[in-house]
């Protein structure tokens, strides 16, 4: 197996490594992998995922000082990140032994039926290569080996992973550690790659062999690589993360109860990485006339830290002066003006209304990524309503109200779950838990597909296809198909869930 590298034009000045001015090479391996890929047990294919898991683990004292040179996140901060990486590898072994992903449907023949009923039998199966698009917010879990990797992988799909320049050094050493990795247990060559460059990146979702694609980055790139997707002769999935606002809702009585810890749990939110998280609230609806916005600035430092990358930087300043372009933006709190050319950023809390977000919801309600939130005053129930019907799409919607308001919140909660993949009560969204219940994803602008999520155990799902077998004779049937259920799984037979005998109660 062998990790091939495709031209670097967005990384001017960083190392050299192997490279190649076209996608084909890497492809071509990864298609001849797939049909080895697909046929391997789900033992076997738990090893490769964790075998990847360890290998990081154990390389966790070189990857991460590379990354923080690269992205000033920090150690605390990328040690915990590859130990999510890890951690989300780790569950992906434990989703494909436990083997309800596959979605076994058993229904056995029926000539007494009207009309009579045929052997039918369905699972899941791989759809082939997947090309990964690496995000620059998140260097390990949501980079070369991050959580579209590890799902894909799982599905039985071989990964061509396009690397994000914010971090080109680290992207080749994460992908020389996995490779290795994956050849020292037996993965068929081609199981992995990793391509450079803004063009190859066209080239990959373009490319013939490559099945489906996972993305997460900015909104016009991932909607021209959609669109490109769809373009093709024989269009496929496109499943970006693009840009999200993620509204935070206040109620008069959550703010005058427990505004301090609202303000400071606020400001902790979108303040943190830098304000580069996909989950960071970025717009606050809350009452007038709580004295909340005043605990809102006092809580706010003047400081902040370094983004990832300049064009990031300069992106969050024009971001500031757009929304003050309006001419109905207040600053509560910060700097307003700032350049970004150092990539230095202090954070910045706005203020508007709910009357002007009205007027310009396709200014103010666009995603500024960086350190700033904008709190959108409300005077009542009905005008609060308003607002909320001018929301975009997010990946999450917060609600931080008090136990005596349960009653009143239904509409409020119905029209953020018209929106948003996750509500939050009196919590804050920053922070994504790697579990099986876990949806990340939301209605557009926030994803391309708001019937998936891209963090936690159904993440897979994105990556299989169905497909029946009617009256196959035995050995042609697929061992998750089979009567004597040799994987030992949870299947639907003839409508009912059935779960396997323990050897050891028999």
């Amino acid at each position: 197996m062998s990790t091939t590298t495709a031209g670097n034009p967005d990384n001017e000045g960083a190392a050299a490594g192997p490279a190649s001015l076209s996608v084909g090479p890497v492809t071509r391996a990864a298609a001849e992998a797939a049909p080895d890929l697909a046929d391997a047990t789900p033992g076997d294919r738990a090893r490769l995922l964790a075998a990847v898991a360890d290998a990081l683990d154990a390389a966790v004292d070189e990857l991460v000082p590379l990354a923080d040179e690269e992205t000033a996140l920090g150690e605390a901060r990328l040690r915990g990140e590859v130990s999510r990486t890890t951690g989300q590898l780790r569950m992906f072994a434990d989703v494909v032994t436990e083997g309800s992903y596959l979605e076994v449907t058993i229904d056995h023949a029926r000539s007494d039926s009207t009309p009579p009923r045929p052997d039918l039998r369905r699972m899941l199966h791989p759809l082939g290569p997947v090309g990964v698009f690496a995000a620059s917010n998140f260097p390990f879990a949501f980079s070369v080996a991050g959580g579209d990797t590890a799902s894909a992988l799982a599905a039985g799909c071989p990964v061509v992973v396009k690397a994000h320049p914010g971090h080109p050094r680290l992207s080749r050493l994460t992908a020389r550690i996995v490779t290795a990795a994956l050849t020292d247990v037996g993965a068929p060559t081609g199981t992995f790659g990793l391509v450079e460059g803004y063009e190859t990146g066209r080239d990959l979702v373009l490319d013939p062999h490559i099945t489906a694609v996972g993305f997460t980055g900015s909104a016009a790139g991932g909607r021209a690589l959609s669109d490109l997707a769809a373009s093709r002769p024989d269009p496929i999935p496109f499943y970006g993360e693009l840009g999200s606002i993620n509204p935070v809702v206040i109620t008069e009585a959550a703010a005058q109860r427990r505004g301090g810890q609202i303000a400071a749990g606020l400001v902790g939110s979108f303040t943190l990485g830098v304000g580069q998280f996909c989950t960071k609230p970025g717009v606050v609806f809350l009452p007038e006339g709580t004295g909340l916005e005043d605990a809102i600035r006092a809580a706010t430092p003047a400081t902040g830290g370094r983004m990832l990358t300049t064009r990031i930087s300069t992106g969050f300043a024009d971001g500031l002066r757009a929304l003050l372009a309006t001419g109905n933006v207040d600053v509560v709190a910060g700097a307003a003006e700032q350049d970004g050319a150092d990539r230095a950023t202090s954070p910045v809390v706005l203020a508007t209304d709910v009357e002007a977000v009205l007027a310009q919801p396709d200014v103010l309600l666009d995603e500024c990524f960086g350190p700033t939130t904008l709190l959108v005053r409300y005077r009542d129930a009905a005008e609060l309503a308003q607002g909320l019907h001018a929301l975009p799409g997010s990946l999450t919607a917060t609600v931080h109200a008090e136990d005596d308001e349960v009653a009143e919140l239904g509409p409020i909660i119905a029209r953020l779950r018209d929106t948003a993949g996750r509500l939050v009560f009196n919590g804050w969204p920053t922070g994504v838990a790697v579990t099986w219940s876990m949806q990340h994803g939301g209605t557009s602008p926030a994803t391309t597909s708001s019937l998936h999520t891209s963090v936690g155990a159904t993440a897979i799902r994105r990556f299989l296809r169905p497909v029946t077998y009617q009256d196959s004779p035995a050995a042609l049937l697929p061992e998750a198909l089979r009567d004597e259920n040799p994987w030992g799984l949870l299947r639907r037979i003839n409508g009912r869930l059935t779960i396997p005998r323990d050897p050891a109660d028999e």
